[in-house]
């Protein structure tokens, strides 16, 4: 199972980050302790949503997706 998330920083209202994993608590747990470096700065953050897909190339585009001006709008309306 891949999951593609969006995270909420606690610290920097406004501040999102999205990303993809196998394993969204132990993955969470990497940007509050400052593992990530293009996270590590706002950390700590929260688990706004993420969506499961067992198939991993659909998990992938939605990620893609996620990204690009028009998938970061989507998830501002709908996630």
């Amino acid at each position: 199972m891949k999951y593609v998330y969006i995270l909420r920083s606690l610290s920097a209202e406004g501040r999102y980050y999205t990303g993809i994993t196998d394993d969204l608590k132990a993955r969470l747990a990497k940007h509050n302790a400052l593992e990530v470096s293009h996270t590590s700065k706002y950390a700590p953050w929260e688990v706004k949503t993420y969506v499961a897909f067992a198939d991993e190339n659909c998990a992938h585009a939605f990620e893609s997706y996620l990204k690009t001006a028009s998938g970061r709008a989507f998830a501002k309306k709908r996630l």
